[in-house]
């Protein structure tokens, strides 16, 4: 069965190149981003993961840890991450793991369940394996995208999703169209005028359904 926004994500013990982790153990009280690629050693997944290790300062700001998901093994992921590196110019500290018999892949459902990994095995055997999940605290789904092959997943969008969600997460909030970190939120229904601004100060009322606040800080 497909994972869907508040499904808890399943407490999978895996097996990455920084050794053996059990997910929600490994995430602790923290946010957390799954990211998953088709294949070690290739080039769109060398610029994302490099993209990743760029943000390391990032992730930490936001209580968020990661890690990248891939079907090859433990050896290949450390000399893949080597290439990462040099081309990101920053460490990839993040775990990899080496979902070599797609366990984790089917159970997140990134890819179709009679998917299959040939000898000599080109990315195209696993293409769909190209996901992001975030997970909040609780070990709940928030957000999940998933992107082609040919498509480069923009992480600047990934962090203002993050943003988005820490800002909203467990509030009458929303965040409107093309929201950015630090501008006007969207007050829930849930709340009526007098409520809203008691919470959030003098409201900018666009439309009776539509509230705005100013970012709580």
């Amino acid at each position: 069965m497909a994972l869907r926004i508040n499904d808890e994500i399943p407490n999978l013990t895996v097996t990455t190149d920084l050794g053996e982790l059990t997910l929600h153990d490994w995430q602790g009280d923290a946010w957390a981003i799954l990211f998953s690629h088709p294949k070690d050693f290739t080039p769109v997944c060398t610029t994302e993961f490099g993209a990743v290790a760029q943000l390391a300062k990032e992730w930490d700001a936001r209580n968020t840890k990661v890690m990248g998901i891939s079907v090859d093994g433990v050896d290949e992921h450390k000399g893949w991450k080597s290439d990462i590196e040099k081309t990101a110019g920053a460490p990839a500290g993040f775990p990899i793991i080496a979902d070599e018999d797609l366990t984790v892949a089917k159970a997140l459902d990134m890819l179709p369940a009679d998917a299959y990994l040939p000898d000599g095995r080109t990315p195209a055997d696993s293409a769909t394996v190209r996901s992001v999940f975030i997970i909040a605290p609780n070990k709940k789904v928030q957000l999940m995208m998933t992107y082609p092959m040919s498509v480069g997943r923009n992480f600047a969008e990934i962090l203002r999703a993050l943003d988005g969600l820490q800002r909203t997460y467990e509030q009458p909030l929303a965040t409107p169209a093309n929201w950015e970190y630090g501008q006007d939120v969207v007050v829930a229904l849930s709340l009526d005028d007098s409520a809203a601004e008691e919470k959030y100060g003098k409201l900018d009322i666009k439309l009776p359904y539509l509230r705005m606040a100013k970012n709580p800080e």
